[in-house]
This record gives structure tokens, C-alpha cells and sequence, in this order.
């Protein structure tokens, strides 16, 4: 499953270094990113080996970025894991960072709102 999500990159964790028990070494990097959304803003990915770690070394903390990733569970012992893996960083730059919102007339702004009114 592929996905993309937009949002400000809001931090960078440090690197995580580890063998495999095939005797291999492996790297990972974890980021977050705030949505802005009411419940639950900010989203972790994590970046899996040295080139999609030097993806996220193009970006600074505070940038508008776009992520696209995979989502993937698996089972373990009755209990269900999750991983959230990015493969893109696209930055959005500053003309992005102010989305405009149609302008929708609220019920304060009609002149007459009293005669509006059914009852």
C-alpha cells in the first residue's frame, strides 16, 4: 500500500545502528511529521538503510515536505506491528505553506439574517 501525506517536518531522531542475525549491518533513521490535523498531528516514519537515510539529510527540521510510504503490519506471537516506511521526501517549499480556503459566507455576514429566518 502506497500513500503520500503533507506536513512540516517537526524532528529528527538519530540514527539506529544494529547487526542482523545474518551478520549484517543495518541502519535506520526515524522523523516526524505534523499534519496540523485536530486529533493525533504528527506522524513517525522511519527510513530504512543508508540511501533512504540521505534522503531526509536534504530537509530541515520546520520545512512543508510531502512523504509517500508504505504501511505494512505483521504478526508476531498474537500481537500486530506496524511499520510506516518512507521511500519519497519531496519538499514543498514556501508558496505552499499557506493554503487558501474557499470563502464561505458565514451566517454573521448576511445582511439581513434576521429576515432569513423560517420561523
Amino acid at each position: 500500500m502506497s500513500l503520500t501525506i503533507k506536513g512540516k517536518l517537526s524532528r529528527k531522531l538519530s540514527v539506529e545502528n544494529g547487526t542482523s542475525k545474518a551478520g549484517k549491518e543495518w541502519q535506520k533513521q526515524s522523523f516526524l511529521v505534523d499534519t496540523g490535523a485536530q486529533y493525533n498531528p504528527e506522524v513517525c516514519f522511519q527510513l530504512f538503510g543508508e540511501e533512504k537515510i540521505q534522503m531526509l539529510s536534504h530537509h530541515n527540521e520546520g520545512d512543508q515536505i510531502e512523504v509517500s510510504f508504505n504501511l505494512s503490519s505483521r504478526e508476531y506471537n498474537g500481537r500486530y506491528f506496524h511499520n510506516v516506511d518512507a521511500w519519497r521526501i519531496e519538499n514543498l517549499g514556501t508558496s505552499n505553506q499557506n493554503t487558501t480556503e474557499p470563502d464561505i459566507p458565514s451566517f454573521e455576514d448576511s445582511e439581513n439574517s434576521d429576515d432569513d429566518l423560517p420561523f
